[in-house]
């Protein structure tokens, strides 16, 4: 019992800090877009790409092996109610795009390391679509809706 709350209090606390990386995130992605001076842009742009590396893709990677933990040592299961399991791809889709995605905030970053002030909107769409995913995890973990899978049943315990 002790341990299974320990199990969840670590999923809520990664998944927690996950939302809160990306809004750090979208804030500095607004900050480089809409800077007037291009020392402030390069700057942005320069702290997205640790930031991604050290908040976000660990979040992300704890956020999914946690929540796989949970399922697994509780009723819920990780394929029987229709809610865990969308839980689940939303989480594998948004840390393999993260992880896809670091590739370009790699590239804006050494543009702003060779003195060029790039002004690209895709960190902020990114970032912004981030937060709505984390969003939708954060109602369905809550409200929890009806629906069982079709190997419910064939999974008991």
């Amino acid at each position: 019992m002790r341990l299974r709350r320990l199990g969840l209090v670590a999923h809520i606390g990664v998944s927690v800090g996950w939302l809160g990386a990306a809004v750090a995130s979208l804030a500095v992605a607004v900050t480089g877009l809409a800077a007037r001076e291009p020392a402030l842009a390069r700057a942005a742009y320069l702290v997205l790409e640790p930031v991604g590396w050290w908040t976000l893709v660990p979040l992300g990677v704890a956020s999914l092996v946690t929540g796989v933990v949970q399922s697994l040592g509780t009723s819920w299961g990780l394929v029987r109610h229709y809610w865990v399991l969308f839980k689940l791809m939303m989480n594998l889709f948004a840390v393999g795009v993260l992880l896809l995605y670091m590739r370009t905030l790699g590239q804006l970053a050494a543009l702003a390391r060779s003195g060029d002030a790039p002004r690209s909107p895709s960190p902020v769409v990114h970032a912004a679509a981030a937060i709505v995913l984390l969003l939708v995890a954060l109602v369905l973990s809550v409200y929890k809706p009806r629906g069982r899978t079709p190997w419910e049943t064939s999974v008991r315990r």
